[in-house]
């Protein structure tokens, strides 16, 4: 008898623990200040930073920055065709719930005081859905989000380096009494539990989101679900530092190097001495 803890194996082949394929292609659009393309299984979701250098209102003249994100899934990334949320004329709830979430665990990473006034704004476009496309939304956001910071960076734009970690997501559940990581459509459509949880890298939580979708679950079960995402979330970050390898090099690089300090203030006397009287 399958337990929840038990490494049985799946449709596609994977063991109990195990994340679909997941690959990250940085650099996907010309003129975005950072851009991915991340391919979690089946499900593929385009994401590109934009800086600009305006803040909302509530936090004009504040001195901070901001990270918000927008979500959205094209007509046909599921097996029907779904009409733009544009034609309805605001965005659905799902949309609206999703969007909110990409923005929170963004701005858990991010010291938004070393922005400035700057909004830094993730596109999240789902060009392929197999469930999960939230969670893979959020991990390659913060990808496309360090490309942005790290141009920023570099071109001494910013007084410090912002990240203060990486953030990924992955849903986890339980079907047929098996505890699963990174559920696909069929396995997310059958759930008994599903749970979406978005961590830093060394395993610190910033958001789950868990439901009984067939029936009730014990603390254990929720010990060993999280057990599960934290293990697939410190993968993930592990993925997005080797394809982000070579930018964090060079932002680690300028980290060393001082930085210069501001000139001391002349005395008044200075400014004065030397000068012809009257003038």
């Amino acid at each position: 008898m399958n337990t929840p803890s038990s490494p049985s194996r799946r449709l596609d082949g994977r063991p109990a623990d195990a994340l679909r394929p997941v690959r990250l292609t940085c650099g996907v659009l010309k003129h975005a200040e950072g851009s991915v393309l991340i391919e979690a299984g089946d499900t593929r979701v385009l994401v590109a930073a934009t800086v600009e250098n305006r803040v909302p209102s509530f936090l004009a003249g504040r001195g901070r920055g901001w990270v918000t994100a927008e979500y959205a899934m094209l007509p046909r990334a599921t097996n029907t065709r779904s009409q733009r949320e544009v034609q309805a004329g605001r965005p659905s709830g799902r949309t609206a719930e999703i969007q909110r979430l990409i923005g929170r665990s963004l701005r858990a990473v991010v010291d938004t005081a070393a922005l400035g006034e700057r909004t830094l704004i993730l596109d999240c476009d789902v060009l392929q859905a197999d469930a999960g496309t939230r969670t893979a939304a959020i991990t390659g956001a913060h990808v496309a989000m360090t490309q942005a910071l790290a141009r920023l960076y570099l071109a001494g734009d910013l007084p410090g380096w912002p990240v203060t970690a990486e953030v990924a997501a992955v849903s986890v559940g339980i079907c047929g009494g098996v505890a699963l990581l990174d559920l696909d459509f069929e396995e997310d459509q059958g759930a008994d539990v599903d749970m979406n949880v978005v961590a830093t890298g060394d395993g610190e939580i910033i958001e789950v989101q868990g439901t009984a979708e067939r029936r009730r679950f014990r603390r254990a079960e929720l010990d060993r679900l999280l057990d599960l995402a934290l293990g697939g979330i410190e993968r993930l970050a592990e993925i997005q530092r080797e394809a982000l390898a070579g930018l964090l090099a060079e932002v680690a690089e300028r980290q060393r190097q001082p930085r210069r300090s501001p000139a001391p203030a002349k005395d008044e006397r200075e400014l004065w001495r030397g000068r012809a009287p009257g003038r």
